[in-house]
């Protein structure tokens, strides 16, 4: 092969990680990193002169092409190799690309655990769902929820990733300690709300037997156009969400399909209509509900539980009181008592809009 150029750490990636001692060893190795898998799964990148690879919270993803060993499985088709800082959900990123097989999910083509890096299918970075109409999205969120709802069975993967149940118990244990650590940052009713979704949702996860695969994190950024479908030409109907779409950078958890819900309602939230929000809100959890075929109750009551956890997170850190106000604004309007003082849906920040420290929960 010929020599591989060398590539490029973005900016974004290098501030995030060199604020801890651990994030600035990461980044020191990353260059070798990316040398040493591109050679080894012989990849050649894939990047116009000064275009830098992409990359989001947790890690780099270099487009690139296949070589020509056909040992390797090269035939310069295009691929992207991803490494990511290696942290809890990094570490079980791959198992279940394995368990989705590439449907409704990117294709895993090839992994290494020991460094998190992760050979994938190619998709349409610039096409997500972000910019497309919410009553187009939600069939398209739906149908690949119905996808990625795989039902465990005997393969190992599933020994490595958690229950939502068991996610339900610890909450239960650790969110009222973590709201008295951090002064009591909102109503204890709001707390309360959460606990007993943790506590009753819980229970009925470890009974109903309606155990998939999650993928927790499936916001509309998170699901990308696969490369092979092209956009519709004029007077053409869209391909349908199963074919032309894919999932990417999964959080997985076991239990409820409906946990998935919650990223769908707190991204996005500026589009809600200045009159009526919260029932808008509600109505996007009902839309989005019922085109995966799930409880709009059980969707509810869990994005609740979601949006607490994720409030405290924020009051924990520094510099997130837009995040913050953002998830109480949409806890408190799911447990159906909005909080007064809050800014409007409109005034209030995307997921990870203006960080100045921590990674986003959204």
């Amino acid at each position: 092969m010929s020599p591989i150029p060398d590539v490029s750490i973005p900016p974004g990636l290098s501030r995030r990680y060199n604020r801890t001692p651990a994030g600035r060893a990461w980044l020191a190795s990353l260059p070798g990193l990316i040398k040493q898998f591109l050679d080894q799964w012989e990849l050649v990148p894939d990047l116009d002169p000064g275009v830098l690879p992409w990359h989001g919270h947790g890690g780099i993803a270099i487009p690139a092409r296949r070589g020509d060993s056909r040992a390797h499985g090269g035939d310069g088709s295009a691929a992207v190799l991803k490494i990511a800082f290696p942290h809890e959900e990094a570490t079980r990123e791959r198992h279940a690309l394995t368990l989705w097989g590439g449907h409704g999910a990117v294709r895993l083509l090839d992994a290494d655990a020991a460094s998190c890096a992760l050979l994938l299918e190619r998709l349409d970075a610039g096409r997500s769902l972000e910019h497309v109409p919410l009553d187009t999205a939600a069939p398209v969120w739906g149908g690949l929820v119905r996808q990625l709802s795989v039902v465990p069975d005997d393969r190992p993967e599933w020994r490595e990733i958690d229950h939502v149940a068991a996610r339900a118990e610890q909450w239960s244990d650790e969110l009222p300690e973590t709201w008295e650590q951090l002064a009591r940052p909102f109503p204890r009713w709001l707390l309360e709300a959460a606990l007993e979704v943790c506590q009753t949702r819980g229970a009925v996860g470890r009974r109903a037997g309606k155990d998939v695969l999650v993928h927790a994190d499936l916001h509309y950024l998170n699901i990308l156009a696969r490369t092979s479908v092209p956009e519709p030409g004029a007077g053409q109907a869209r391909p349908s969400g199963q074919a032309a779409f894919a999932a990417i950078d999964p959080q997985p958890l076991i239990g409820e399909a409906e946990f998935a819900v919650a990223p769908v309602l707190w991204n996005r939230i500026q589009e809600l209509p200045q009159k009526d929000p919260g029932r808008a809100l509600l109505e996007r959890c009902r839309d989005f509900s019922a085109a995966a075929g799930l409880d709009e109750e059980a969707a509810r009551q869990w994005s609740l539980a979601r949006e607490v956890e994720n409030a405290l997170w924020y009051a924990s850190r520094r510099h997130h009181e837009g995040d913050l106000a953002r998830s109480l604004w949409v806890a408190s309007t799911l447990a159906g008592r909005t909080l007064t003082g809050l800014p409007t849906p409109q005034e209030l920040p995307a997921p990870g809009a203006g960080e100045a420290a921590g990674t986003a929960v959204g």
